[in-house]
């Protein structure tokens, strides 16, 4: 690696120029520039780095320094602390033209090629000597003829040869950029002796291309003769196919039409009655029709297991006695109860709903007082719902049609947390602001096109925004400008710190492994702050083995093939005692062993409200603005386990 960079750094003032090679970044040559110019000053100063405790030296002896040491013809210096450089540069009437490269040995660990370095910086002093028709080479002359010594520049930290140097500088007054640039390379392989491209090599690439095109446009035809004696050949060496008798013959069946993918069923077109009883065979036999028998022949009907096959059954082996197989719903608690004795209190205090926030009693109102505020204020019987003069009917009501007024936006929420015991682990919570437009039916081709204002919480810990659909304006606010879509697009996303992340639901998974019975309990206990109790949450056990005798309460569902347990809660308030879940199986290990068998709960849970769990929320720039809607925001688990 001969030289990384070429700069034009006149004594006094700022930079001229700096060219670098592709890959050599900009930002290193200017650290190079910087030290090489701090270099020249200490030395001016006569303050060196390496004596700088020493006693500053008298106004006589600065003096009798001069203004620059290194006011040489040339030379070079390393310049640096962390990366070192070696800079080649000499003095041309007060401006250095400088030569940057590595200091000792390049990124390949070859010894670098200083001479090389010193040749390029020669023939850049002859560029700026041209340029400026002679050595009295001043910044304002070097400006005036700026685009010509920044090309010819970057030609020769390419490297060129003699030639092509001498074409430059002849050509930097008189000719154009472009000619110097691009002509050149024929001036100097003109002098070599070598051919021109607009010569011979021209006229044959000219004829190549001619020639590939008129055998790609030709066209060949054989002969009848050939293509007659080529049918008799393949005639002649064709397998002769069997016969088969007439009545073997199939009839050829017909090439299925093409249908419509997309077509309406033909079902459509029949009446609801044929609809109906089409699916049943008609039977030509009027006897057999009025016996129910023959009528109900052809359905299959699956048999159920006898009684004895849900009961356990009872192992008199040694060792191993019991009742295994079956599963059994425990509506008598106490045996469960006494496997998790000392854990009915909430966790003996780990969920209690005080956990989660400071609560306030309120003082209860006086049920008198309140009917005597109801008959005194006289308000009349709330009216229903009138449309036209009269009211609706039922099943309008029931049902409530809403249809897309404009474009609507909302928050979906996902909290992933894991507990261990009852300590949380690790938790959570990402975002996304998602815009769903018009229908493009409805829009067109007419563009969404509004602002908004995006307020976010303390704990928000990172905004990231799709940058082709949204801009950001500043303070919070952005814009947003994109086709309509059909489904839902993701404008932003966020993420929330985990100190500031709510916990909507905490769950402890309790086991007990006495001898070589498993017991296992889930409880748990909602969020007194949320907005909404949970609704529809669904507890998971992932068991160690497939059980052969269960016992469960409440009642659950069993899945021997992913061997997992499964209950629905439909409602968990949010104040009140923790729920409890339990199992219980005998298992082949013994507790004896020393070996720990492993169960996960997985929690799935979801739900939709005016506000968010971060804390986040969305706004129009405006108040009373109508550039769009905001609806429900929902929020649901992601990885939510207790271990």
């Amino acid at each position: 690696m001969a030289c990384l960079a070429l700069a034009l750094q006149p004594a006094k003032g700022s930079d001229i120029l700096l060219q670098t090679r592709e890959w050599f970044p900009p930002a290193r040559a200017l650290i190079a520039l910087s030290a090489f110019r701090q270099t020249r000053l200490s030395f001016a100063s006569g303050k060196q780095s390496d004596s700088s405790a020493a006693p500053p030296p008298s106004d006589d002896l600065d003096s009798s320094l001069g203004d620059d040491p290194l006011a040489a013809s040339s030379g070079q210096v390393l310049v640096g602390v962390e990366s070192k450089y070696r800079v080649v540069y000499r003095l041309v009437n007060g401006i250095y033209v400088l030569g940057i490269t590595t200091a000792d040995r390049d990124a390949d660990g070859q010894a670098n090629n200083v001479f090389e370095c010193i040749n390029i910086v020669n023939q850049a002093v002859s560029v700026i000597v041209a340029a400026c028709r002679g050595v009295d080479v001043t910044p304002e002359k070097l400006h005036r003829k700026y685009p010509e010594i920044y090309m010819a520049l970057d030609i020769v930290l390419r490297g060129v040869g003699a030639v092509r140097l001498a074409y430059i500088l002849s050509s930097i007054h008189g000719d154009g950029i472009a000619k110097m640039v691009h002509h050149a390379i024929d001036a100097e392989g003109r002098i070599r002796g070598a051919d021109s491209w607009a010569g011979v090599a021209e006229a044959m690439a000219t004829e190549r291309c001619a020639t590939l095109e008129a055998f790609s446009s030709s066209r060949f035809e054989l002969p009848p003769e050939t293509l007659a004696a080529g049918d008799e050949v393949a005639a002649a060496t064709a397998p002769v196919p069997e016969e088969q008798p007439k009545d073997q013959q199939k009839p050829a069946e017909e090439a299925p039409e093409e249908k419509d993918p997309f077509a309406a069923s033909e079902a459509l077109n029949k009446p609801p009655e044929e609809a109906l009883v089409g699916g049943f065979k008609k039977s030509k036999d009027a006897a057999g029709a009025s016996d129910p028998a023959s009528a109900l022949a052809g359905l299959e009907v699956t048999s159920l297991p006898p009684a004895a096959a849900t009961k356990s059954t009872f192992i008199g082996v040694e060792g191993f006695e019991g009742d295994y197989g079956g599963i059994e719903f425990s509506k008598d608690e106490a045996s469960l109860s006494e496997a998790f004795e000392g854990f009915d209190n909430s966790f003996g205090g780990g969920l209690d709903a005080s956990e989660f926030l400071t609560t306030t009693k309120k003082t209860p109102k006086d049920p008198d007082a309140a009917v005597i505020q109801l008959l005194t204020s006289g308000q009349p019987k709330t009216a229903g719902p009138v449309e036209n003069g009269k009211d609706l009917p039922l099943e309008n009501q029931l049902v409530t049609r809403t249809e897309m007024l404009g474009p609507e936006m909302h928050i979906s929420e996902e909290i992933s947390a894991e507990f261990r015991e009852s300590l949380l682990a690790r938790v959570g919570l990402h975002g996304i602001v998602y815009l769903k437009t018009l229908p493009p039916k409805r829009q067109g081709d007419k563009e969404t096109e509004f602002s908004f204002r995006f307020e976010t919480s303390p704990g928000v810990k990172r905004v990231a925004m799709q940058v082709s659909r949204v801009s950001s304006l500043g303070n919070g606010m952005f814009h947003v400008r994109t086709p309509s879509a059909e489904e839902p697009i993701p404008l932003l996303k966020f993420s929330l710190q985990p100190r500031f992340t709510p916990i909507p639901l905490r769950v402890r998974l309790v086991k007990r492994h006495t001898g070589t019975l498993l017991s296992l309990m889930i409880q748990y206990a909602s969020n007194p702050g949320l907005p909404t109790p949970l609704s529809n949450v669904t507890f998971i056990l992932k068991l160690p083995i497939d059980p052969t005798l269960l016992t469960v309460s409440p009642k659950a569902v069993l899945s021997r093939e992913e061997r997992e347990l499964r209950w629905h809660v439909p409602d968990i308030p949010l104040k009140g005692p923790a729920g409890r879940l339990r199992a219980r199986m005998p298992v082949d290990q013994d507790a004896g062993d020393g070996s720990e068998m492993e169960v996960v709960g997985v929690v799935k849970f979801s739900g939709e409200g005016l506000s968010t769990l971060s804390g986040v929320s969305l706004k129009p720039i405006t108040e009373g603005s109508s550039d769009f809607y905001l609806v429900h925001n929902r929020y649901a688990s992601g990885n939510y386990l207790c271990n």
